[in-house]
């Protein structure tokens, strides 16, 4: 009996047929909508007779759409049925109509795989292959592929045979597209820190949880959070749910789905084709774990006009109402989105709360301050002791990109020992080379001994490393335990007093008077009055210039008062400062701010890190605002002393030596 490896190798053997029309990063196109018709059409050869004898008593009656569907798919036995009377061996025996027939044998399906087939646009690509003269080929090629259940490849089996063929072909489009996938081993490693804790709930008799990926992409998170029930919880159900936007992404996590034939995959229906904030398909639904890998700094200016609705609309207890990011990076948005599903924590009614794990960039640790929409969310999250931990991930593990990535766990619902903290975790120098490039993809994690069947070689776990550094909770050079406040500060604005001295010049007195001519009077009169030395007090020249104006019964406009002292005055270090009611003037432009600790005592900290260099400072508290960040960085920074001198001149020296010696033979 093949195994999953061997069939899904034979099937990528066929992709070879392909060469010419079409490059190999566009081999998935055909080969994953031509595995879901083979599976499909081997599932259903037994019941074939049967479905078809009950459309020929039904045709042309009352029952039409989604009620004739259910007819005919009882009769087939499944969740979907073929009403067309081909099958793959009977088109291939009429050649010269193949393209025909094989648009005819996908319109006869149900309407749910039809609606996957649509999503693939498959019909472009039968036309292509027909074009070309390879429909032919390839479809004579999968005849031989024998995907049917009786024969040894029940669901699990066409479940994993499917998820190695995306995982290839997604592998594949990574090295020259711009797509954007989560590595199997990121995937592995996010499932078992997300169900890590879970262990006492899952293991209870009867349990159904649910799940949800708003970007779900091929559904690989999915796929995998299942396998790990399947292999520690078998007695639980998990219920899986996904989102995307990807026409044949979504088709393809669909008919995953789908082929597995799980009760609780809804037949293909628990994946949905749109987009998660502007077309959310699971409006008012909560779940009890979330898992994504949204996209790295995409905008969101397509979806603004729904989203800022949202948020002002939000009640006081949303994610919604924290804030939003910048225009340019939505990522938090999909975190704000899955919090915004989360399950209440009620254990008598069997209500646990939920866990989510979600792959970041470095920027939603740090990215704006305090009051900014980045901040204001981190700041929700954390206040409501929600976000448990964070695992930074070695660089060059993504196949688009080299930047470095994090694992956020959050949660409404930590363990006891874990309240009111946050972990991190340090797994950046966890990884091993990879034996070929895969775009920017250099490096992975390992996985550990391959499962029976799996095709890749043994690793080291270092899958489980990290786990038990995350489970260990406890402090170590690749992991720290802080208190939430730890990541918090105030930003408080630091003022200076404006110093003014006022000088009245000829040029200035002619600039001011072109744009009050009506005030040349006034100005004569101040100009004999005070003369035309500099004075470094302006509160003593104003003082003095309102009583003559008030002689004089003068009374100036607060636009002409404020010309006057911007044309009459300018910044001195050594002027004296400028009062305003009991206190002085700012000078904008030397205001300052300073990030205070939230656990340290602000006028303290005043005293201590600013009066010493500026004692003419003060703070204006009232522009006080609270953030968080988390400089991921600077918690596990190590210093490393630089080399010593005689060191590096005796490898200057080693140099300059190889350079004469080069240039001895080239003279010679």
């Amino acid at each position: 009996m093949a195994s999953h490896s061997d069939l899904a190798n034979l099937i990528w053997q066929i992709a070879d047929l392909l060469r010419g029309p079409y490059r190999p990063p566009q081999y998935e196109r055909v080969m994953l909508p031509l595995v879901v018709l083979r599976r499909f059409d081997c599932v259903l050869a037994n019941t074939k007779d049967q479905v078809l004898a009950e459309y020929a008593r039904r045709k042309g009656g009352k029952l039409e759409d989604d009620a004739l569907d259910r007819i005919l798919n009882k009769a087939s036995g499944h969740r979907f049925h073929n009403r067309s009377p081909m099958t793959f061996q009977t088109m291939i025996g009429d050649t010269p109509n193949l393209a025909g027939h094989l648009q005819s044998y996908i319109s006869g399906f149900s309407a749910n795989v039809r609606r996957i087939f649509e999503y693939f646009e498959f019909t472009n690509e039968i036309e292509k292959m027909n074009e070309a003269n390879i429909l032919y080929l390839v479809l004579k090629e999968f005849l031989k592929v024998d995907l049917h259940p009786d024969r040894g490849v029940g669901n699990e089996k066409m479940g994993l045979i499917f998820e190695n063929l995306i995982r290839r072909f997604n592998e594949l489009a990574n090295e020259t597209a711009g797509d954007h996938f989560t590595p199997r081993e990121v995937i592995h490693l996010m499932v078992d820190l997300l169900f890590m804790e879970a262990d006492d709930v899952l293991s209870k008799p009867g349990t159904v949880m649910r799940m949800l990926d708003p970007a779900c992409g091929t559904g690989g998170m999915l796929a995998e959070a299942q396998r790990y029930m399947r292999d520690h919880h078998k007695e639980a159900k998990l219920y899986v749910y996904g989102q995307d936007y990807n026409k044949r992404a979504f088709a393809t996590a669909a008919s995953d789905m789908l082929m597995k034939q799980v009760d609780h995959n809804g037949g293909g229906e628990n994946v949905q084709y749109g987009d998660s904030f502007t077309d959310d398909k699971f409006e008012g639904q909560t779940f009890d774990y979330f898992i994504a890998n949204p996209p790295f700094g995409v905008d969101w200016k397509k979806q603004q006009k729904e989203i800022v609705r949202r948020h002002e609309k939000a009640p006081q207890d949303s994610p919604w109402s924290a804030g939003l990011p910048r225009v340019n990076d939505g990522s938090l948005l999909f975190l704000q989105h899955m919090i915004s599903k989360f399950e209440d924590v009620d254990p008598k009614a069997q209500k646990y709360g939920s866990r989510a794990a979600i792959v970041f960039s470095g920027s939603p640790l740090f990215t704006g301050g305090a009051g900014g929409g980045e901040s204001n969310i981190r700041k929700w999250i954390i206040e409501r002791d929600m976000l448990e931990a964070i695992v930074a991930l070695p660089e060059q593990m993504f196949y688009n990109t080299g930047i470095g990535t994090y694992i956020w766990i959050v949660t409404n619902n930590k363990p006891g020992h874990r309240k009111g903290t946050i972990q991190l975790v340090d797994a950046r120098d966890i990884w091993m080379p990879m034996g070929r490039s895969q775009g920017d993809k250099r490096r992975k994690i390992g996985a550990g001994k391959a499962p029976e069947g799996d095709d890749r070689p043994d690793e080291p776990d270092q899958i489980a490393e990290i786990v038990r550094l995350y489970g260990g909770y406890a402090q170590s050079a690749r992991s720290k335990v802080f208190d939430n406040a730890d990541f918090g500060y105030t930003r408080v604005t630091v003022e200076r007093p404006l110093r003014l001295r006022y000088r009245m010049t000829v040029e200035d007195k002619a600039r001011f008077l072109d744009a009050a001519p009506h005030l040349l009077d006034d100005i004569q009169a101040i100009d004999q009055a005070l003369g035309r030395e500099p004075e470094l007090d302006w509160n003593k020249v104003w003082g003095s210039i309102e009583k003559l104006l008030k002689k004089r019964g003068s009374r100036w406009r607060a636009p002409e008062v404020k010309l006057f002292r911007n044309v009459f005055t300018e910044k001195n270090p050594e002027a004296e400062r400028v009062k305003v009611g009991k206190g002085f003037e700012a000078d904008a432009e030397l205001r300052d701010f300073e990030n205070v600790p939230l656990k340290e005592d602000i006028d303290a900290y005043f005293a201590r890190e600013v009066q010493p260099h500026v004692p003419d400072a003060w703070m204006d508290r009232s522009k006080d605002k609270v953030g968080y960040e988390i400089n991921f960085n600077r918690h596990f920074y190590q210093f490393t002393p630089p080399r010593k001198l005689v060191d590096i001149d005796a490898d200057l020296k080693k140099a300059e030596d190889e350079i004469l010696r080069l240039l001895r033979e080239v003279t010679a």
